[in-house]
């Protein structure tokens, strides 16, 4: 069965890990951003060669995204999104295909355990089946 993981984060966790110390986080080092890299490096490695993985991603921040809606004309109409006041949006994923959600979790409670600074906040990793309906299904 396919999940998808989820894991969140807001703008200021993006610019503290450029070094930008905030109110949320301290400055990431070169040292803490290595760490980070280097153990979800090792968990898509073990993912991949395990036959579990089947994509994954980190997002750009939030400042680059945009929210798409549609004019009567259909012609798409684009505004920033309300990313600066929101809470926490979606900062990377993995699409996972597993035994069970145990399975599921088990890897999501990998991904969290991932190195933080101390003091840097650490989000729940959401994990969500992915539907198995075809998306003429869906719509």
């Amino acid at each position: 069965m396919k999940y998808m993981l989820m894991v969140l984060g807001k703008q200021a966790d993006y610019d503290a890990m450029g070094g930008a110390a905030n109110s949320d986080s301290p400055g990431w080092s070169e040292a803490d951003l290595k760490a980070m890299f280097d153990y979800m490096g090792a968990l898509n490695d073990d993912l991949a060669e395990s036959g579990e993985w089947v994509d994954g991603q980190g997002l750009a921040e939030p400042r680059h995204a945009r929210l798409v809606t549609a004019a009567a004309d259909g012609s798409p109409v684009i505004s920033d999104g309300p990313y600066g006041e929101a809470k926490e949006v979606l900062a990377g994923y993995w699409i996972v295909d597993v035994a069970d959600f145990d399975r599921a979790a088990e890897i999501a409670a990998r991904a969290y355990a991932c190195p933080v600074p101390e003091g840097a906040p650490n989000y729940p990793v959401v994990v969500h089946p992915v539907d198995s309906r075809s998306g003429t299904e869906m719509c």
